[in-house]
């Protein structure tokens, strides 16, 4: 009896010691954190020294891709698929589960919309065999610590996908209640709901939620000793409420950004905070001689936020009385600014120009991955699972349909990766929504909304996605909208369509809205077969907007026509002002009198930021036709916000 069970031992010291030699694994995830948000990645601002050493012994990636809002891109990392094919297509992860059986591509729409969008998943389907599940079953011991935002109810939440160890929040668009301890209360002192602080337990008075992340990490590895571990922490950091430690904040209150782009004190207070829980990390593997074996990914869910707390898009007047001490607090500290500058990308989260889509990836692995290398291949967060599986020796499992693909060829030097395109899809406002394919240097937006034309940039030449070569390169347009079509197919995407109960308001809306925040005032605004028509109705036509942010200096490019011609001039205020103010905001121009459009430039020489304009036009004697009007931040040379006509039917 004796031989059997001596064999028995063997195979099972055997099973252990192969367990043992299996690399760890450490997927450290930040909330909103921009491609620009890091010293490494060329920030002047923000300080972030763990981050930047942990480049230097790893391979960071300079196009690496992410959803334009948190849970599809988390239900990317975890299923290694698509949005449309996982089914989250924005973040409502912390809303309740739809019902088994539920369309999610809705039948109809109120008559204030023009689309009938699809409804998004907000929860990660039991049914993915996710990354945490395959790593368990291949003998890790698991930890999910962080926001989690892939499913409110107890099936959907972290401890039934896969994790050993599950330190989260719930519902969790953002931290629990607030970013300090004790968690279930929110900043004005009112408890929250029973359950919705999941399985976090409060710290000491004040304790900060993002330092409690790095306890709780270190706390798992410790206990984790013998046994290859799953580290799966998704920062609380940058995200809103966007707590910070005043100590910090009043540091960086005193510091300037050389680039002149960056300098929200609170937003560097917050990255401090979150390099500092990743340097906690790295310190702890390197302590127990646990780094060597170790891979670990330093990744952002989604663009630099570049909207929130700026004056003029709260909301409703309630929501702002709502949130009066945490936009008090904000006004103290950062005054107008927004979140983060992403420049010299173009706009920001919720985008799917490169400002919401692209962002920081670093991967490391020593003896592996060589340190201080520097990539250029398109990747994203299709591709997390499948390399992971790939550089421990796994193989993928055949009930799992994958779309990323292992880019561990180029980590290890080995090769490429065998992808010809990469797609990314939000069917969500603004244009009701689109899809981009990158290919090479090349990039197409197609957008949902009718007559919205294709956007084609070469982003090599033109990072800032400021010229559009759609017409100039009718032929790339084509091939490239090809890929699209075949990705739309493969992964079964649900597309806004048209929603026959739509009704036009006043002044004629198509599809989408062109006006998009332009406001006729003493004149008549009309959209007819590509333009804009201004007739006078006053002394003094204007189209007013106060939804264009830009700091200054900046440009206005109009492509306009008056038959007789005659003046017009653009007045501005910038957001230290409530009213417009005539001296020195005044810049003045000419429309040449013809039938030909005519191209007219002006440079405003705005000290501060752009918080409102005023177009007036000569619109009073004969009516002017717009066919497009585009502001450009002149520091950055490249497109805030764009209005185009052409295509109006």
């Amino acid at each position: 009896m004796m031989k059997p069970i001596l064999i028995l031992t063997c195979a099972f010291l055997s099973h252990v010691l192969m367990a043992a030699e299996k690399p760890n694994v450490v997927l450290f995830l930040v909330d909103d954190m921009g491609w620009m948000d890091s010293g490494v990645y060329g920030s002047q601002y923000y300080e972030t020294p763990n981050i930047d050493r942990f480049a230097k012994r790893g391979m960071r990636f300079t196009r690496a891709y992410a959803n334009p809002l948190c849970s599809p891109s988390r239900g990317s990392i975890m299923s290694g698929q698509h949005p449309p094919r996982h089914g989250i297509l924005t973040a409502s992860g912390h809303q309740p589960p739809q019902p088994p059986g539920h369309n999610f591509m809705p039948e109809k729409a109120a008559p204030n919309r023009p689309m009938i969008s699809p409804e998004s998943k907000n929860y990660l389907d039991p049914a993915e065999y996710t990354l945490a599940e395959a790593l368990h079953d291949a003998g890790y011991r698991t930890a999910h610590i962080g926001k989690w935002h892939l499913g409110l109810t107890e099936p959907y939440r972290p401890e039934h996908q896969g994790f050993d160890v599950a330190f989260h929040c719930a519902p969790d668009p953002g931290p629990p209640g607030n970013y300090f301890s004790p968690y279930g209360v929110v900043p004005e002192g009112r408890p929250t709901a029973k359950n919705k602080v999941g399985t976090i337990t409060d710290g000491s008075v004040g304790e900060y939620i993002v330092d409690r992340q790095a306890i709780e990490a270190v706390k798992f590895i410790q206990e984790s000793a013998g046994k290859p571990f799953f580290l799966n922490l998704w920062c609380y950091g940058v995200h809103g409420p966007w707590g910070h430690k005043p100590e910090y904040t009043a540091e960086f209150a005193k510091k300037t950004d050389p680039r002149g782009f960056q300098g929200n004190p609170i937003m560097a207070s917050m990255f401090r905070s979150v390099d500092e829980c990743f340097g906690r990390i790295l310190d702890e593997l390197d302590a127990r001689g646990l780094t060597d074996n170790t891979i670990i990914i330093f990744y952002s869910d989604n663009g630099g936020n570049i909207h929130s707390n700026v004056p003029n898009t709260a909301k409703t007047e309630k929501a702002e009385t709502a949130k009066k001490d945490a936009l008090a607090e904000w006004r103290k500290w950062a005054g107008d600014r927004g979140p983060t500058d992403n420049s010299p990308l173009r706009d920001g989260k919720s985008s799917l120009y490169e400002g919401g889509t692209r962002v920081p990836m670093i991967w490391s692995w020593p003896g592996h991955i060589e340190p201080g290398t520097v990539n250029g291949t398109i990747v994203g967060h299709i591709d997390i699972y499948p390399t992971v599986l790939d550089l421990i020796g796994q193989a993928k499992s055949e009930q799992q349909k994958m779309d990323g693909v292992s880019i561990a060829p180029v980590l290890t030097g080995k090769g490429d990766i065998a992808r010809d395109a990469f797609f990314n899809f939000f069917p969500y406002r603004p244009n009701e929504g689109g899809v981009t394919v990158c290919q090479g240097d090349y990039k197409l937006i197609r957008w949902f909304g009718p007559g919205v034309p294709r956007e084609l940039y070469n982003l090599k030449e033109d990072i800032g996605e400021s010229k559009n070569l759609a017409e100039q390169m009718p032929e790339k347009v084509k091939d490239l909208d090809v890929l699209i079509d075949g990705f739309l197919k493969d992964t079964g995407a649900l597309i806004p369509q048209p929603n026959p109960a739509y009704k036009a308001p006043a002044n004629a809306r198509i599809g989408i809205d062109p006006m998009r925040g332009l406001v006729p005032k003493g004149c008549k605004a009309s959209l007819t077969k590509g333009m804009l028509k201004i007739e006078g109705e006053g002394r003094r036509p204007f189209l007013g907007n106060a939804s264009v942010k830009v700091k200054g200096p900046a440009t206005i490019k109009l492509r306009v026509r008056c038959a007789p011609g005659g003046e017009g001039h653009v007045h501005w205020r910038t957001s230290d002002q409530e009213t417009y103010t005539e001296e020195g905001q005044i810049t003045a121009f000419v429309i040449p009198a013809g039938s030909d459009w005519a191209d007219v430039t002006l440079e405003l020489p705005i000290q501060g930021s752009l918080a409102g304009m005023r177009l007036y036009l000569p619109a009073d004697k004969a009516p002017v036709e717009i066919e497009s009007i585009t502001v450009f931040a002149q520091a950055q040379d490249r497109p805030v916000q764009s209005w185009s006509f052409a295509n109006v039917p």
